[in-house]
Order: C-alpha cells, then structure tokens, then sequence
C-alpha cells in the first residue's frame, strides 16, 4: 500500500539508472509521496505546436518546443587529446528564429546514435542558455527531452531524456540546479499510477456546493492535464484548499484572541473632550467615521487588531493621537512605535505641540487633566534615558514615542492599554509582538500606513486585520507632478535637473536631494539591498556605484549648485546633528537638503517644492510614494523628478513609470503587490521573493480568498472544532502547529 504520507523511495529509484529522481527529491526536500505529488509544475508549454520566439538575448535561459530541421556528423580533431572526435551540428526550428545545437563525443557510434535520436523532423523540448557563435543564435549545452521513443533512444540517455507519448501540456517544475524538471515528471507520473486513492480532506457536500473536482482527479490533471479547462479546474481546487485552510486558522486565532480578553477603555477623564474643544478645525467625514469605528473597538471587552490606511497627510495621525487620547483617559498608556528617530522626534515634537498645555501634565502650568509625553530613542543621553523609562513604568507618562528603543527589555509599562504602529512595513511581526507582550493583558492594536505594501494588502485580504481608511484629499495639499529622467537615454539632462532645483530656490521655495546611499556603497540603515529580478526570477545587477548623500553634498556644494545653502541629513548623524540639520531646513535656512531615506515619513516642511530622487530605481514604490509626499504640502504645486540609469523595458523602469503616472497609494500597492507579491504572508519575510503561499496569489485569487473566508465561517459556525471533515481539521491543526503560525498569532 502506497499513499501521501509513504517514504518517496516508494516511488524511485526504478525511475533512473543514474539514481536522478533520488537525487532531485533530496535535493528539493522532498521526503514523502505526498511531497513529491504537491510539488506542482511551475508552468506548461504547449507540445503540439512550436513555440513563439519573439525576440532572443544572449545569456537568457530558453525553454521552447521545436523541431530538427538539419542534423549532420562532422568529425574534427580533439585539441586536447590529439584523438579523433565527433560533433553532432543540428538546427532547431521555432516559430521564430532558429538555433544551433551541439552535441560532442569522443565516439562516433554514439554520435550516429545521436544523429538517429534527433533527427530531421523529430520535436522535443529544449532548455538551454542563448548565445551567439559566428553570427549565429545557439544553445549552449541544452538539456533535451525529445517526444516519442525509437528503438535509438535507449542507447545513451547523455542527450537527453525521452517520451514514448506526451500530452498537449508539458508541465516543468520548479527545480534547483542539477535536477532536470523530467527527472521529476517521470517519478510523479509513475507515482499517480501506483498510488492508492488519496482521502479527500474537503467534504463532499463542500466540494459540490464550490465545483470542485476530488482530490485525485486534482492531482492526476495538475499533472498531466489534457486540455486548459482541466488544469484551470484543478488549479482552482487546490488554491481553494489553500485559501480555506488559512482562512480556517486565522478565524480560530480571532475566536482565540477575542476569548482571552482585554481591558475595554471608555474614557472617563476629560482628556480628549478638552482636547476637541481646542481643535481649530473641523474634522473631515472620513476621520469622523474612521474615530467612530476606532472608539467602538476601544470600548468592547477585546483588543482591537486594525488597520488605518490613508494618502500622505490625511490625518491617520490625528486620528491615533485621539485614540491614544482615550485610553489615557481610561487609566492606561499609549505606545506610539515609529521607525526612525528623525520619525520620532517628528511625532514628539506635533503631539506636544497640539496637546500645549494638556501635555504637561503634573507640571506648573500644565491642564488639570493633562498626561505626559515621553520619547525613547537609542541615541538619548543617558540621564534623559532615565527619567524617559521611570516616567514610562510609573504611568506618568500616558504616551510614550519612540523606535526600536521601546522593544528591549528593561522597558516597562504601568499599563500599556494600547500599541500604535506608524509606517508597520518597517518593522516585523516580531518586532510588534515584543512590544505588545509588555502588556499585562492583550493590548489594543492600531496599525498606520500611507501606501499599503504588499505585506499589509495580503493580510487585510485575508482578514487577519479590521480595515479602516481614509480617502479624503487632505485640505491644502496641492497636485504633484512627477517625471522620470532616464539617464541611459538623455544622459545630458542631468543638467537640467540641477538648473530646475535653482529655479526653485530662486522663487524662495526649498528642495530635497534624495540618495540610497550615505557613503560609496554603503546601506542607509533599515534600507533593503535586495535586486529586481527579472521575468525568471534571476536578479538584475544595480548600477556599479549609486549616489551617496556624503559625496553628492559636496558635488553640488562645489559644482551645479554653488552658492545655495545646502544640508546634509542622514541616519549615521548623531541625533543632535540629525535635529539641527531638520530644524534648519524647517525653518528656512536651508536651501537644499541631501538626505537618504530618514525623510520617508513624518517630516513635514510646507516651503519644500520640489523633490530629486537620485537611482531612483533603488527605491520600491512604497518608499518612492512616501517621499514624494514631502514635497507640496504647504498648497505650493508640487515636483518629483526620478532620476535613474536603468533601461527601458526593465521592472524598474516600470516601477519609476507607475509611480509617475498616478498619486494614488492604494492603486500603487495594487501595482506594487503585482511585481512583487505578496511576501510571507504567515511569517516574517517581507521582501517578496519568498512566500508561504505555495499556490495563492494574492491579487489574481481574490475571490478564491474571500468565497474561501465565507466557507470557512460557515464550516466553524456549525463545527467548530471539524469534527465532521477530518481530513480538513489535520491540514488546519498543522498549519496551526507551524513556525508560520507563531508569527501569524503576533501579526
């Protein structure tokens, strides 16, 4: 008896003479029979027609069906040896440009059998890298897999592996290097034959309700389908087993969380009342709407785990403050987490200023009933380090601001009531739970950004997150105009960057310089170095030397902007450095200020135009739609010039022309979502080359996702603990028992 949960040797070794499939399943992990079925291809070619070739460039990697159009023997002598050789020289057809192939030996029966294994008129499947030989497109060293066996076939299997009968599908599958993608083909294809009849873990009635075809009519289709609809039939089945599984567990870590309890906070003390009082403005319906969803969380006997999204300058920050505002008034605290200190200072310095004297609470001067504002950063002098910590343990100070500082250790809270997270894409699951954990009983949980990166899209899809946004223009904010400037085209236009950046000055307006870099090739802190990758997942090289704010001050001190008043921010400054430089351009005092990304959030100058972002392709569209936001905000039009060095046609180009062609944040996450995925969803990669998702795609199964959510309520509702689908409660408890879990019960 074999099944899903037998030894994969069950199914190989048999399969090869040289052992291949073996080799292939210990180098991909793969330790069962049940492993090997779910490793599903990665895509299929068509084998009844020749494939199209639009266009070739030599070192990409090349997989095409084609046909044998001339095959000849040639024999040369072999430089090396000094013996006799043999080449076999053939060409290959496509629907497009032919290619030259090449097999060598130092035997010429086995170059003859060659020649009879691809011969003229015979097709296969050919993968190999393209290169250009005396004017020629080649492949170099293909592997080979050619369709229907002849008695010659057997004789030598160094050319290559062969089909007695292929479908109108070939499927390929993600491999490592050293394993063929038939290898694998081979030991699935005879594992489907051998296996029993695998359990459905989805109910029959489930099945149908969804149109969903069984489990090993799934497996044999995803396979070895016969025609599209049959793929796509079984591509939907085990991506709604995906879907439904998750969907299964988040909503029994909601049950949990909301059973465990927290403190409701009703407010009570006057706080946030006197506040409004003395607002000089009216709020917008949508932060009215938005503060009326946020206090109803903060009033029920569990914690709140929401969302607040909204474009740059919206008011999500008002709306935190008087969240925070009510919880103080409840007896608690407030812990704002942002992701630099320049961010920090930022909030310190706007939350002061609103609360005036309702933020000097127990002072002289200070509002009967006023709370204190603390900040905690990692640069602090040691005594204002001190006082910050006791005035945090000891409750008087109702908000604490800070960055990373706040998650160590030796930080404590009298009674920490709720957790704002700004900018959440700048910091890990884990990260936030450090925090949270500092709380007697589960805290109130709201999490801010301005773009939706794809981490964030990916969770509010799938429900872990309550949503609530806020879509309103912010009042004044006047219309950005964004360029790119492709250097690799108009080199010369460099010029006319910097000319554009005086006139500006020249009007009394004030400019921002952004580089990736602080010093040769050296990473800003928190900034991410991973490349773009192409469409096969190899990644693009960067520019040998990208812009660096150190040497780009200096530039433009001595050469196209002499004589204006330029600055330096950067996140190796010391702090007092970093505020003088911040203040300074504030303030007026500064022209020009050349910074790295220490300005992507928070930083609000009402004078500053225009903005330069240097290698602008270094930057991903969330950073790029942040930064952009510095600039316009006093009711002055706005300009962002992106300046990059990457050729057109590239991921980066397309990322630049995207965030040129729209403001809008939340049609860039879509945008950004779609080049980048959805990242691990489940646990704490962000980068978005890697995902816990193995068949789910966050924007394409949308509605896989949700139809998915509405079957997994209805499955909980009437069986909470799936006594009823077995199968379906063992898939839901591993999940639940995964490192993936861990991080998904502190998202």
């Amino acid at each position: 008896m074999i099944d899903l949960d037998s030894p994969v040797a069950t199914v190989l070794g048999a399969q090869s003479k040289k052992g291949t499939a073996k080799n292939a399943a210990t180098k991909l992990g793969i330790r069962t029979v049940g492993d090997l079925l779910y490793h599903f291809p990665r895509r299929y070619v068509r084998t009844g027609e020749l494939t199209k070739v639009k266009e070739l460039r030599s070192g990409e990697m090349l997989t095409v069906v084609g046909e044998i159009v001339e095959s000849k023997v040639n024999s040369y002598v072999d430089r090396r040896t000094r013996r006799p050789a043999y080449r076999l020289d053939t060409s290959l057809q496509t629907d497009g440009p032919s290619l030259r192939m090449s097999f060598f030996s130092q035997k010429e029966y086995i170059s003859a059998h060659h020649a009879k294994r691809f011969a003229v008129g015979r097709r296969g499947l050919f993968v190999g890298q393209v290169s250009t030989f005396r004017g020629q497109w080649q492949l170099t060293n293909p592997s080979v897999v050619m369709f229907g066996a002849t008695d010659d076939d057997e004789v030598d299997e160094t050319a290559g592996a062969t089909l007695a009968s292929v479908k109108a599908l070939f499927p390929l599958y993600p491999q490592t290097k050293g394993v063929d993608s038939w290898d694998l083909q081979r030991a699935i294809a005879f594992a489907l034959t051998v296996i029993d009849e695998p359990p459905d873990p989805l109910p029959d009635d489930l099945r149908r309700d969804h149109g969903l075809p069984d489990l090993a009519t799934a497996l044999h289709h995803i396979h070895a389908p016969d025609s599209w609809p049959e793929l796509h039939e079984a591509q939907r089945r085990f991506r709604f087993d995906e879907a439904l599984v998750t969907q299964l567990v988040l909503a029994r870590r909601r049950a949990e969380l909301a059973e465990l309890g927290g403190q409701s906070r009703t407010g009570g003390g006057g706080l946030l009342a006197a506040f409004d009082e003395r607002l000089p403005f009216t709020l917008t319906r949508g932060q009215e709407q938005v503060a009326s969803e946020i206090m109803d969380d903060l009033a029920r006997p569990h914690p709140m785990n929401r969302l607040l999204q909204g474009e740059v300058g919206s008011g999500k920050t008002l709306v935190a403050l008087r969240a925070m505002l009510r919880v103080v008034d409840s007896g608690g605290q407030a812990a704002l987490l942002a992701p630099t200190e320049v961010l920090a200072q930022q909030h310190l310095r706007s939350i002061t200023a609103r609360l005036g004297d309702l933020g000097q609470g127990g002072m002289l001067g200070g509002a009967a009933e006023g709370t204190r504002v603390a900040l905690l950063t990692g640069s602090m002098p040691r005594s204002a380090r001190a006082e910050a910590l006791l005035q945090t343990a000891s409750g008087e100070a109702g908000i604490v601001v800070g960055t990373h500082a706040l998650l160590q250790e030796h930080v404590r809270f009298a009674d920490l009531g709720l957790v704002v997270v700004d900018e959440q894409h700048r910091f890990g699951v884990e990260q936030r739970a450090a925090l949270t954990d500092k709380a007697g009983t589960p805290p109130h949980v709201l999490v801010m950004t301005a773009t939706p990166i794809p981490r964030t899209v990916a969770m509010t899809v799938f429900g872990d997150l309550e949503v609530s946004t806020l879509t309103e223009l912010p009042a004044g904010r006047a219309p950005i105009q964004t360029n790119v400037v492709p250097l690799a085209d108009q080199p010369s236009w460099m010029s006319r960057v910097w000319a554009r950046v005086r006139e500006e000055v020249d009007k009394g307006h004030q400019v921002y310089v952004v580089c990736p870099r602080i010093v040769g090739d050296e990473l800003e802190q928190g900034e991410s170095d991973a490349p773009d990758l192409d469409e096969d997942g190899e990644p693009v090289a960067a520019p040998a030397s990208l812009s660096a704010a150190e040497e780009v001050v200096e530039q433009l001190r001595t050469g196209p902007l002499a004589g204006l008043r330029l600055g330096l921010l950067h996140g190796r400054l010391p702090a007092d450095e970093k505020d003088r430089a911040m203040r300074s351009f504030a303030v007026g005092d500064t022209d020009v200020l050349v910074a790295t990304t220490v300005i992507e959030v928070g930083v609000d100058v009402a004078n500053a135009t225009a903005m330069v972002l240097l290698d602008a392709d270094r930057f991903g569209i969330s950073q790029l739609h942040q930064l952009r936001g510095r600039v316009g905000r006093g009711g002055l039009p706005g300009l962002c010039l992106l300046v990059t060095r990457a050729e057109a046609d590239t991921p980066a180009r397309e990322r630049l022309d995207a965030v040129a062609r729209t403001t809008d944040g939340f049609e860039l996450s879509r945008v950004d979502l779609d080049q980048r995925r959805e990242g691990d969803v489940l646990g704490r990669s962000q980068s978005g080359y890697h995902s816990s998702l193995q068949q789910l795609r966050v924007l394409r199964d949308e509605d896989t996702i949700l139809e998915a959510r509405a079957a997994a309520t209805a499955l909980l509702s009437d069986d909470p603990e799936l006594d009823g689908a077995p199968g379906l409660r063992r898939l839901v408890t591993e999940l639940e028992h995964s490192r993936q879990s861990d991080f998904m019960e502190k998202s």
